[in-house]
């Protein structure tokens, strides 16, 4: 089949992302992270198993998308859930190691589509992704504590709305917070969705092309790390507005310098992957216990859009060669750099003593 084909199917996966987000955070400040972070693990693993039996396209759509519900729901849990869990000094590096499980298991996606593509097709390459998080989803059930923040707000009777996280004193960082997720995660699900493609386009193989979105993620756990400890130490606004730069920089190296695409990537995946990992420790920040998952979710939910986008436009711009590819990068991490620059409530670090 043509790329194109596909670009309705990756939308579904990430419509479903945003519907789950938007859904799951209410539900999670209201009857608890805990219920609700088991429960969309539930599904995204049920249902990703069971896209290795996909018959047709409009199966595999609806199968991504409701697999995309789950897997959007439980992101907003997991980082309120890792946020409350910690001292308010620790929570940008506790929300970090939390969330740098997604560049993670994209590496290791990357690393076992790789080897099972070739031998053994797609459909096996989905029954072990499913099969993977059912185990964790028994091991959660067992071990999983509910959040503090959670507990001290329910006896209080204490109930998130929607229209709290646009309070006066919130709506500015709402805004920047909808845009900087919006941007960062349109650059990151253009590699996500798109990047196999574009090496293929540029002449490798099916096994080489696999193994650059290892190199991605594998740049963005490195990233997620080292920018969580400098954010620690130094407050959030400047490592994330040179984070944004790098990002910008390390696309137009690409675009500049070809041979180097592998090696350029793993910068790529290192900056835009340790902006988006801290942009959840950012809304964790910016929101009280209350309203927590929900404005947390909702800023995922709208920052969905930009994945959605994506996975129309990459056929295009891959099409258009890889400069028009690396250019556009380029030029959202750029809006993802003024959204930083726009935020008026950053983490402050522990160097200036709070």
């Amino acid at each position: 089949m043509t790329r194109g084909a596909f670009g309705p199917v990756i939308a579904a996966g990430l419509i479903g992302m945003g519907c789950g987000a938007g859904f799951s955070g209410p539900f999670g400040d209201r009857f608890g992270r805990r219920t609700a972070l088991i429960g969309t693990v539930l599904l995204f693993s049920l249902v990703t198993a069971a896209t290795a039996f996909a018959g047709s396209l409009p199966v595999l759509g609806l199968l991504r998308f409701l697999a995309g519900l789950g897997i959007g729901g439980a992101m907003p849990n997991a980082t309120a859930l890792a946020a409350e869990f910690v001292p308010v000094g620790r929570r940008a590096i506790a929300v970090s190691v939390t969330m740098i499980c997604v560049p993670l298991g994209g590496m290791i996606g990357g690393l076992a589509a790789a080897q099972i593509l070739p031998g053994y097709g797609w459909r096996m390459l989905f029954a072990a992704g499913g099969v993977a998080p059912l185990l964790l989803c028994v091991l959660l059930w067992f071990v999983l504590p509910e959040s503090p923040g959670f507990r001290a707000g329910a006896p209080k009777g204490e109930r998130a709305s929607l229209a709290a996280v646009f309070a006066p004193d919130l709506l500015r960082d709402t805004l920047i917070l909808w845009l900087l997720f919006f941007c960062n995660l349109l650059a990151v699900y253009m590699a996500f969705s798109w990047l196999p493609t574009l090496l293929t386009a540029e002449g490798l193989g099916l096994a080489a092309a696999s193994s650059g979105l290892a190199f991605y993620n594998l740049g963005g756990v490195a990233g997620v790390l080292i920018c969580g400890a400098f954010i620690t130490r130094f407050g959030s606004r400047v490592p994330l507005l040179v984070a944004a730069l790098g990002a910008v920089a390390s696309a137009l190296f690409m675009k500049g310098w070809p041979g180097y695409l592998l090696g350029g990537f793993a910068a790529n995946g290192f900056f835009v992957n340790a902006v988006q990992v801290a942009s959840f420790a950012l809304a964790a920040h910016v929101y009280p216990a209350k309203i927590r998952s929900t404005g947390i979710a909702f800023a995922l939910a709208f920052g969905r859009l930009g994945p959605v986008l994506s996975a129309f436009l990459g056929a295009g711009l891959i099409q258009a060669g890889r400069g028009a590819f690396l250019s556009f990068l380029a030029l959202v991490m750029g809006c993802t750099f003024v959204a930083l620059a726009l935020l008026r409530n950053h983490i402050p670090g522990t160097q200036r003593g709070r």
